[in-house]
């Protein structure tokens, strides 16, 4: 990470998610507010739309996400003032990793989840990505293992060394939630149903009493490391030769 933003991480470091964005907003010229439409992005929202009227939401429809979220975007879409880029895969990559592997090749094998990952929501988001100085992710600390040493700024050299925040990485569930309650913000309907992590509908489960948060996602395998690879690099031989 480059002296500038290394510096910035630590000053940045126990300052209000609100400064954090407010920085972020005053520095670069275009800011990209990545949602998946979880409990974090209602609350980047709310937050960065009153800073910024017109701040821009990527999101990603892998073309498996379920019919709440679908729904839950266009009511974000009504109620503040953002514009929202709902970016899809490459229909080609898809057929061809259907055609190859099948439609639900990621019960198969971690490499073949990965594979899935990789053409539904990485490629896609790299992409998204050219052309912004910078991203915001809702990610946080207390989520799982793999995020306890999250930055809340860092050079993302996996997206052409852009910025990346995530001004809720010291936030608690219990913060996260208390904001969505007073602020009176939408939240997607499969928490109601014991939905502690929401991605795509066939890779998501509701978790169960006592399991991590993320317990519910690619609940089938082993791998204590639940993540889809956008914040996670993954590079083994197995997924390079599963992409081939």
């Amino acid at each position: 990470m480059p002296d500038d933003l290394m510096a910035a991480a630590r000053e940045l470091e126990g300052e209000s998610a609100e400064a954090i964005l407010a920085w972020a907003f005053g520095r670069y010229r275009r800011v990209a507010l990545v949602a998946s439409f979880q409990a974090e992005s209602i609350v980047l929202i709310d937050i960065a739309s009153r800073l910024l009227p017109g701040v821009e939401v990527v999101t990603l429809d892998t073309g498996r996400l379920p019919e709440e979220t679908h729904a839950l975007i266009d009511t974000v879409r009504r109620r503040f003032p953002v514009r929202v880029r709902v970016i899809t895969p490459e229909p080609e990559a898809v057929e061809s990793m259907a055609a190859d592997h099948g439609v639900n090749l990621f019960r198969r094998s971690p490499e073949l989840r990965h594979l899935c990952c990789e053409v539904r929501k990485t490629r896609p988001l790299s992409a998204a990505l050219r052309g912004y100085d910078a991203w915001v992710t809702g990610l946080r600390r207390e989520q799982s293992s793999s995020r306890t040493a999250t930055p809340v700024v860092e050079r993302d050299s996996a997206h052409g060394g852009i910025a990346k925040l995530a001004p809720l990485a010291a936030w608690s569930h219990d913060e996260v939630w208390d904001h969505l309650r007073a602020h009176e913000l939408p939240r997607h309907p499969l928490y109601a149903r014991g939905y502690t992590s929401i991605g795509c509908a066939p890779c998501t489960r509701a978790t169960r009493p006592g399991e991590g948060e993320r317990a519910g996602r690619w609940w089938w395998e082993d791998d204590s490391v639940k993540e889809c690879g956008l914040h996670l690099a993954w590079a083994g031989p197995t997924r390079r030769e599963a992409a081939g």
